[in-house]
């Protein structure tokens, strides 16, 4: 009898391990998609941990374990929104972040920051919403939305310094205040205010975004659209 060392069976235990890893995860996406759900049809105070859970088909200890409490998964759903996925990858490193920044063309940087943003809020402007109206009277949730406006400022100030190393930026504007009006064109509340209320297209938001911060950020010509354009 052989008395080689036999890896078998520490391949098949990382294999049952990577089969429980995966579980863990389709798991935490199941209730991320059922809370995400629910936050956005019934609102933050209206959802509880044991609608969650039966909306996710598991147990509510199940739900306790993976998150231990509801700021936690609606938190966890935020950045699954915002990010478009559940990698641990900050909004800087994206690819369509990092093409933004490297693009030499002013126009080219606002027209890539505009169709970011807008992929954003296709999928979070609802969620980001929740969240902001549960923050007026919860703490907890006061401190998610101003951890997400301080995150959204961040990165909008790593564009406005890449902007104004490419073109003049209008009648002496910092960097900084760049960032404040792009904050503003750019922010959930008004993508919220013109696509879900006033009933614009998406298409049509993402061209007002790209006029208004060319306009009001930079001395370049306005971007020339059809009329068909203007009209969506």
């Amino acid at each position: 009898m052989s008395t080689a060392p036999r890896h078998d069976s520490g391949i098949r235990t990382a294999r049952k391990g990577d089969g429980r890893a995966a579980r863990a995860r389709a798991t935490r996406a199941r209730i991320l998609a059922a809370a995400t759900e629910l936050f956005t049809t019934t609102g933050y105070a209206g959802t509880s941990i044991n609608a969650i859970a039966a909306k996710a088909g598991v147990g509510e200890q199940t739900v306790y374990y993976a998150f231990s409490t509801k700021r936690a998964i609606l938190t966890a759903a935020l950045d699954v929104a915002v990010a478009g996925d559940d990698e641990p990858v900050p909004t800087l490193e994206r690819s369509w972040a990092r093409e933004a920044i490297a693009d030499p063309d002013p126009l080219g940087q606002l027209r890539r920051q505009v169709a970011g943003a807008g992929d954003i809020y296709l999928r979070a402007a609802t969620l980001l919403d929740v969240v902001r109206s549960a923050a007026t009277a919860d703490p907890d949730l006061a401190a998610v939305w101003s951890t997400n406006l301080r995150q959204r400022l961040t990165v909008l100030r790593v564009f406005a310094e890449a902007l104004a190393r490419k073109t003049p930026l209008r009648d002496g504007l910092t960097s900084e205040l760049a960032a404040d009006v792009a904050l503003t064109v750019l922010s959930p509340e008004t993508y919220n205010l013109l696509v879900r209320d006033r009933g614009w297209s998406h298409a049509r938001w993402r061209d007002w975004a790209l006029d208004a911060l060319v306009g009001m950020l930079t001395t370049l010509p306005r971007p020339v659209r059809s009329l068909d354009d203007r009209e969506r």
